[in-house]
């Protein structure tokens, strides 16, 4: 165990396999072609093979392959083996020199307090999307979430399908506005209990942590927005996006959140992230 722990930690020192680590774990439980990686990292491909073919050995991403392309995951289980063998045999379990976090276990972590919950919902241009998450689950959520949505390149205005769409729902849009994901960064912002990033863009972003560690996952979605064709075939694809963000979010606010501990919690989330929309 030490010996591979060791092997992994040299492994992460690398700057470029420690960057394809963390977009890994931003994106889990997707698995991620190899080429997006390399793109989003700005990493040449044969350096991103490399360095992918270097944290698959030390077993901190696991590979598959789909038709002719190659998709990563990382591996969580290696990962907190990982963090336990810090904790547990470097450090010998001390909590007094240890992040508060590092010292939880799943007996320790205790049950979400039965609250009124805050939400945010991250993509790119926070015009669709993010926009249609944040509405969603504030009307089916019925007062239980406070709920934001930003995004990390915001366009100036909505789009407007996807305002006239939720419109046509009746759903109320009034309030709706672009925001940029900065007004919720910083020692002013407010704290969040979830994060949600949906679209594989923000995800992949290197973004700083989260004050108050909310319990995160992505769900990444296409982007209506670029849908061409015909007015109706474009109102189509933001009509496909809803329904799949109303099946989410439906089996989201489903989930007892104050009797999960943040261990089985997480699960959860990751599970409907990974489910296809016909069986969630």
């Amino acid at each position: 165990m030490e010996i591979e722990c060791l092997t992994q930690l040299s492994t992460l020192s690398h700057e470029g396999r420690n960057a394809i680590f963390r977009l890994l774990m931003r994106r889990y439980p997707d698995a991620v072609p190899a080429g997006e990686i390399a793109s989003a990292l700005g990493q040449k491909a044969s350096t991103a093979s490399a360095n992918l073919a270097a944290l698959r050995e030390a077993g901190l991403i696991a590979q598959a392959r789909q038709g002719t392309s190659l998709l990563y995951r990382a591996n969580v289980t290696a990962a907190q083996g990982l963090v336990d063998f810090l904790f547990n045999d470097c450090c010998r379990g001390r909590p007094d020199i240890c992040p508060p976090a590092l010292t939880l276990t799943s007996e320790g972590t205790g049950a979400m307090p039965d609250k009124t919950y805050s939400v945010l919902f991250i993509c790119t241009g926070n015009s669709a999307r993010s926009i249609i998450a944040e509405t969603l689950l504030r009307d089916l959520g019925e007062g239980r979430f406070a709920v934001q949505s930003a995004g990390t390149k915001p366009y100036s205005e909505l789009n407007p399908i996807a305002v006239r769409m939720l419109r046509q729902k009746g759903h109320d849009v009034s309030a709706l506005r672009a925001k940029n994901v900065a007004e919720f960064q910083g020692p002013d912002a407010p704290s969040f209990d979830f994060v949600f990033t949906v679209c594989d863009l923000a995800a992949n972003e290197e973004c700083p942590p989260w004050e108050g560690q909310p319990i995160s996952a992505h769900w990444g979605l296409p982007d209506p927005v670029k849908a061409t064709g015909t007015d109706a075939e474009k109102t189509l694809a933001f009509q496909q996006t809803y329904g799949a963000l109303r099946n989410r979010i439906a089996a989201f606010t489903a989930l007892p959140l104050h009797s999960l501990d943040r261990i089985s919690l997480q699960a959860e989330i990751d599970r409907i992230a990974a489910t296809k929309e016909s069986d969630i």
